[in-house]
């Protein structure tokens, strides 16, 4: 598996659609291959907005305990219309699961409701960061049109000992070369890194 692509894997991203035990079970297989590539890190959505906050700690928690049986790490996305919309909420999910991080992505912090306040209370518990470039108006625009502060992000991982992988997340746009774009952002990253 992981001599099929040219990068290194730094994570997977989860998403279930299944429910009840079949949710978990399918979670766990999950789990057990990413302990076969040594992949350390799972991403996994966060509860829509409205449900029982209660019932996604039980869930998070329920699923860490799973992943840390394998030795793998579950990060929770930050995302708009999700309970990590708002970063203070996803801070207090971390606080209330002993051993879930967060997967930062800082677009939804930049575009939504959440648009144009701080985030940095997040950094201490991120282990993997999605990137893209994007604005208040629109969460995927061409690299270096957009919004995200790459320095000041890196400079605020770097405060809390990031050491893990900056993930580019580019979604395929027709119109736009794909390729260019994800040069650009790894131009980018090398500058600041």
């Amino acid at each position: 598996c992981r001599a099929t692509r040219r990068l290194t894997i730094s994570g997977f991203s989860v998403d279930i659609q299944a429910e009840g035990e079949l949710y978990y079970e399918q979670f766990a297989a999950c789990c057990r291959l990413a302990k076969a590539t040594k992949v350390v890190t799972l991403t996994i959505p966060a509860a829509e907005l409205g449900t029982p906050f209660n019932a996604e700690i039980e869930r998070l928690q329920r699923l860490v305990a799973i992943a840390a049986s394998d030795g793998v790490m579950v990060g929770v996305k930050t995302e708009t219309g999700r309970i990590t919309q708002d970063p203070e909420t996803a801070v207090v999910l971390c606080d209330n699961v002993k051993g879930l991080g967060i997967t930062l992505d800082p677009s939804h912090y930049i575009y939504g409701p959440h648009a144009g306040g701080s985030y940095d209370q997040v950094m201490k518990h991120v282990l993997n960061v999605h990137l893209r470039d994007t604005s208040k108006d629109k969460l995927q625009v061409r690299v270096g049109q957009g919004q995200v502060e790459y320095n000041r992000l890196i400079v605020q991982l770097g405060k809390h000992a990031y050491k893990r992988a900056l993930t580019v997340n580019i979604v395929e746009v027709p119109e736009v070369d794909h390729a260019a774009e994800m040069r650009k952002m790894r131009l980018l990253l090398e500058s600041l890194i």
